[in-house]
């Protein structure tokens, strides 16, 4: 694919991994409509680049991964119909773009309100250990109901999404609570959080692509579907990704194992 010069964020290909990095640390990474059109672009790009294997999420700057809306540009889509709105971070995720790839995400400093819409559709999220998370639409008086929602989606406890989302910035969820309630599957040190999550990419890119997607899709659709049809979903899939002669090895790549 050509290259592309993006404003808001920076992307790059190498070793069958894609980079995405957020960039606007003066605003705390706070998406605007040229970041979410630049999403929208990238996640395309990652999606039908078939060299791209795996993608990981991180962020420029010290003090935040994403703090949701730039609510200083204020809101773009309110010069359309009540009825044809979208909501404007749909746009931010992997798989609202169909992206069967696995997205491993590195969170640091704050992870606040809309900063959900990109953790939400990551396949793995892992954190420093001074990440906080949290939610600050109470304070001003406006719904939380999207974000929220997404993480409902993600197997979050209802409790303690209600507590993220009713408190407001006043409580900041720490990266150990994160951990404890399953927002994200590890917890590092500030300066080992994008070599861990390049390493996890590194790993995950060694292995055979067409079982990598099959077994993403296969899960993500499963969240929307009954037990028994996503079972046969599944089985579809198993036989659409595996090798066509029905042999597999399992000690292809095979590394002595670690244990977490």
């Amino acid at each position: 694919m050509p290259d592309v010069h993006y404003t808001t964020i920076e992307f790059e290909v190498a070793d069958h991994i894609a980079t995405i990095t957020l960039n606007r640390p003066d605003r705390l990474n706070s998406f605007n409509k040229a970041m979410a059109d630049e999403m929208v672009d990238v996640w395309q790009r990652v999606r039908d680049d078939d060299d791209i294997h795996v993608a990981v999420l991180r962020a420029n700057g010290e003090r935040a991964f994403c703090t949701g809306i730039d609510l200083g540009e204020g809101p773009w889509w309110t010069h359309q119909s009540r009825w044809n709105q979208e909501d404007p971070g749909v746009a931010l995720g992997p798989r609202q773009h169909r992206v069967w790839k696995p997205v491993i995400c590195a969170v640091h400093g704050m992870a606040a309100g809309g900063a959900m819409y990109f953790i939400n559709e990551s396949d793995i999220v892992i954190c420093s250990s001074e990440a906080t998370f949290f939610d600050p639409h109470a304070n001003a008086g406006i719904v939380s109901a999207l974000e929220p929602i997404g993480m409902l989606a993600r197997g979050i406890p209802v409790g303690e999404v209600l507590r993220w989302a009713l408190l407001g910035s006043d409580e900041r969820m720490t990266a150990e609570t994160a951990l404890r309630v399953g927002i994200v599957t590890e917890v590092v040190e500030p300066g080992q959080l994008r070599a861990r999550a390049q390493e996890l990419a590194q790993e995950i890119a060694a292995r055979r692509p067409e079982a990598i997607q099959g077994t993403v899709r296969a899960i993500w659709e499963a969240l929307e579907m009954t037990p028994s049809v996503a079972q046969r979903n599944g089985l579809s899939y198993t036989q659409i990704g595996n090798p066509g002669d029905g042999r597999t090895d399992s000690r292809t790549n095979k590394r002595a194992p670690r244990f977490r």
